[in-house]
């Protein structure tokens, strides 16, 4: 059960973290709507290793 399961919800810190960038850098992706896949879950910014990584595979993620 150790493993971290790749469709867990995970937060702004976490996903910061699996991505090897800051917190604020995710919260400048948001904002500037670059295509990250992040879903507002109450007041909560909440995303999903799977969909990152299909992200970070398309090539979206080098945009700016």
């Amino acid at each position: 059960m150790g493993k971290l399961i790749s469709d867990n919800w995970i937060n702004i810190d976490e996903a910061a973290e699996y991505l090897g960038v800051k917190a604020v850098t995710v919260r400048t992706w948001i904002k500037k709507k670059n295509g990250i896949p992040a879903h507002k879950i109450g007041k909560q910014w909440k995303f999903k290793c799977s969909e990152l990584d299909e992200w970070i595979k398309s090539g979206k993620s080098a945009i700016d």
